[in-house]
């Protein structure tokens, strides 16, 4: 059997590590996606953020990792993904500087990947974006499971959600690729459970929206009590793909955050 090596492990949660469009010793930005999201979904932002290397992350169960079991539980992904982000921090980043954005599922697991690092004593990202996601000591699953529900029904809620083009959600072969990773995502989110920690010394800001049915205002607000520095609540008119559509309203958000790092 054959042993991966750390670029292996790298190529794969990173599969566009080499395509950023930044100067060498940009501020590296490792942007998680939403459930069932893919890399995919950032690789429009790279070249876009002056000084900073989007790094779009890709989980197992999707895109170019489409044979790989998607995880299903919060604890091994942020683990797994806890290795691969300090290897590629710890080999190219300037001052081992760096951000993350997650939205969605991905602010959760962007939440925990901080204090996951942190239990290892590594070092901390300089700011956290978060988009499209409750605060994780607030958020609850109180509606109907999407890991129980039939084909018919997750088709009905991601297109009730945006985000997704109409042919994929009219494409039954399509749909056999994608749906496993939509549920697993959406079992890691209903089985997530929050534990107590000290808030984050890091910086978060929190892009929310107004029309958004998968977050409720007051507990987005919630992200105040997660960090003990700066907190930064950006109100986005739109659902819930809203900092996708209005990307240049995102960029500029993101641009100003991390201007002092680039």
């Amino acid at each position: 059997m054959s042993v991966a090596t750390s670029d292996d492990v790298l190529s794969r949660w990173l599969p566009f590590r080499a395509l950023t469009g930044a100067e060498p010793g940009a501020l590296p930005l490792y942007c998680l996606p939403h459930a069932g999201g893919a890399a995919s979904a950032f690789r429009t932002w790279q070249g876009k953020l002056p000084g900073v290397a989007v790094q779009p992350v890709q989980p197992p169960g999707r895109e170019s990792r489409h044979r790989e079991p998607p995880y299903q539980r919060m604890p091994p992904l942020v683990s797994d993904l806890a290795d691969a982000v300090l290897t590629d921090v710890e080999t190219t980043a300037a001052g081992r500087r760096y951000a993350l954005y997650g939205h969605s599922l991905g602010a959760i697991v962007a939440f925990e990947l901080v204090r996951e690092i942190r239990r290892r004593g590594g070092p901390q990202p300089v700011h956290l974006f978060v988009s499209g996601s409750d605060a994780p000591h607030l958020t609850c699953e109180d509606g109907p499971q999407v890991r129980r529900m039939n084909r018919d029904q997750v088709v009905a809620l991601l297109r009730k959600l945006g985000g997704t083009p109409e042919w994929l959600l009219a494409d039954q072969g399509a749909l056999e690729m994608i749906l496993p990773a939509v549920q697993a995502d959406f079992t890691v989110k209903e089985t997530y459970v929050y534990q107590d920690e000290p808030p984050l010394d890091v910086p978060i800001s929190a892009l929310m929206s107004d029309a958004d049915p998968r977050v409720e205002p007051a507990k987005a607000a919630g992200w105040r009590a997660q960090t003990s520095g700066h907190h930064a609540p950006h109100p986005f008119d739109g659902g819930h793909f809203a900092v996708f559509e209005q990307a240049t309203r995102t960029h500029e958000i993101v641009a100003e955050a991390l201007r002092p790092w680039v």
